[in-house]
């Protein structure tokens, strides 16, 4: 009897649009979702004061009753797109890292039984095309670990294509399945933060100029306090999102554009007589490797195709009416998350790196 056995449930292939969450991963505590109870509670406090504002201003004041339509139908979808996107973030699997269900397959074919042994299951490898990504395994959850995929010490697994981890969300991360929805939920609060600004602002200055027409004198505080409100939540939410769209443009995680030591686990072979692991570690450097390395980071965009493919890698959609899933709550990315296309000049741009690294200290 072998030592290992993996139950073909583990092997198959999920859909990206389920909802199923990994096995492997910790149960959350209660206070893991106090900042999630904190987002929504943000996200609904100030529609008392916008249905004010709506009733008095433009029904009561103005007598507009189709301005005051447009404004609700709008700001009551995008909130509702928001909170569509805030789900599928929070219920969605962010990307569990499983073996392949054609790797699974295969084996079954061959032996003829569904079980693995010890020596087969540390022989296997998964199926890389790219001749830059060597095989690698966790060292903390023991699992593979394809490309772009990075180990969450606060939610104790590995995730598929990881962005960040988010407290937010009842911390958890966003990887693989979920990048789109998160940057639905953040475009549709950036675009309902500043419709709310602008209107309630609009709304404040009719006020100042026409105080004999208000209804009450608690008419222009709301409006004075959404305008800030909105004006805050614009602000942050909004250059969050400018900086995702950066990331989406130059095919990049939140990971890799901050972490520029990323670039090592794709490096070629190093000389031996450098004396580093393979692939070297950030501590085993020199100062003058490390800025150098820092400074590769800037240009050297290993996945990056240009901005129509890299938009369309994330928000793409293979089945005839997969555009409503993006507009709705923003959907899933396409591929299954474990390899990903090489920007063309990847191989030699990292080439000329590992050649710099290996001379700079002597050029001193």
């Amino acid at each position: 009897m072998p030592l290992l056995s993996f139950d073909s449930s583990m092997s198959a292939r999920r859909d990206p649009h389920s909802f199923d969450d990994d096995p492997d991963e910790p149960p959350k505590k209660w206070y893991n979702y106090l900042s999630l109870c904190l987002l929504v509670a943000l996200m609904i406090a100030p529609h008392p004061s916008w249905l004010l504002v709506l009733v008095n201003h433009h029904l009561r004041t103005l007598h507009s009753t189709s301005s005051f339509l447009v404004h609700l139908l709008v700001s009551y979808s995008l909130t509702f797109l928001a909170f569509c996107s805030l789900i599928v973030c929070v219920a969605r699997d962010p990307g569990p890292v499983s073996l392949s269900k054609g790797a699974s397959e295969g084996e079954s074919e061959d032996t003829g039984r569904d079980d693995m042994g010890l020596r087969e299951a540390l022989m296997a490898a998964p199926d890389f095309d790219d001749e830059l990504t060597p095989l690698k395994w966790c060292r903390k959850c023991w699992g593979p670990k394809p490309e772009r995929t990075h180990h969450c010490s606060l939610c104790g697994r590995c995730v598929l294509k990881m962005d960040h981890h988010c407290p937010w969300l009842g911390s958890k991360c966003v990887g693989h399945r979920t990048y789109p929805a998160f940057f639905h939920f953040i475009s549709c609060v950036t675009f309902l933060s500043t419709y709310i600004c602008i209107v309630s602002a609009r709304a404040f200055w009719w006020s100042l100029h026409n105080s004999s027409s208000v209804p009450n004198d608690a008419t222009p505080i709301h409006e004075l306090l959404l305008t800030a409100t909105g004006l805050i939540f614009a602000l942050v939410v909004g250059s969050f999102t400018i900086y995702h769209m950066y990331l989406i443009s130059t095919n990049q995680t939140t990971l890799e554009s901050l972490s520029p030591f990323l670039l090592l686990r794709c490096l070629p072979p190093l000389p031996v007589s450098l004396r580093l692991s393979d692939p070297p570690m950030e501590h085993e450097l020199s100062y003058k490797q490390r800025n150098l390395v820092r400074d590769a980071h800037s240009s050297v965009k290993l996945y990056d195709l240009g901005w129509r493919k890299n938009w369309a890698q994330v928000f793409g959609w293979n089945k005839p009416r997969g555009w409503m899933y993006r507009v709705v709550y923003g959907g899933a990315s396409k591929g299954d998350g474990r390899s990903f296309p090489r920007n063309p000049r990847a191989e030699e741009m990292l080439s000329r790196l590992a050649e710099r690294l290996a001379t700079v200290d002597k050029d001193a």
